[in-house]
């Protein structure tokens, strides 16, 4: 069983900044990529970023140059940064690993957190 741990979020001014954790624990053999989607109400959910195992980092055009995703792969942890955020940054932020068990390949998502850009 894999547990995906979210924390961080909030209520932010426009132009403030937040940063996101994800955290992954439990039984796998490997841990490849890991990112952050994110869905606003009445919207589709879209991919923020993605980190994969090998180094390669991929952004949504819309974030590209304000938000920022690292990884400790010693601690199975992401993180997102997120600067000069706007309001239409507000939605709830969810994270997602990519493992392979014992069982095969699987993802496994986190419970989600709010964020909120506004004056």
């Amino acid at each position: 069983q894999v547990q995906v741990v979210e924390s961080g979020g909030g209520l932010v001014q426009p132009g403030g900044s937040l940063k996101l954790s994800c955290a992954a624990s439990g039984t796998f053999v490997n841990l490849y990529n890991m990112g952050w989607y994110r869905q606003a109400p009445g919207q589709q959910r879209e991919l923020v970023a993605t980190s994969e195992l090998a180094g390669d980092k991929q952004y949504a055009d819309s974030v590209k140059g304000r938000f920022t995703i690292a990884r400790d792969n010693y601690k199975n942890t992401a993180y997102l940064q997120m600067n000069s955020l706007k309001p239409d940054d507000t939605a709830v932020y969810y994270c997602y690993v990519n493992i392979v068990a014992d069982t095969g390949p699987a993802t496994y998502w986190g419970q989600g957190t709010q964020v909120t850009v506004s004056s």
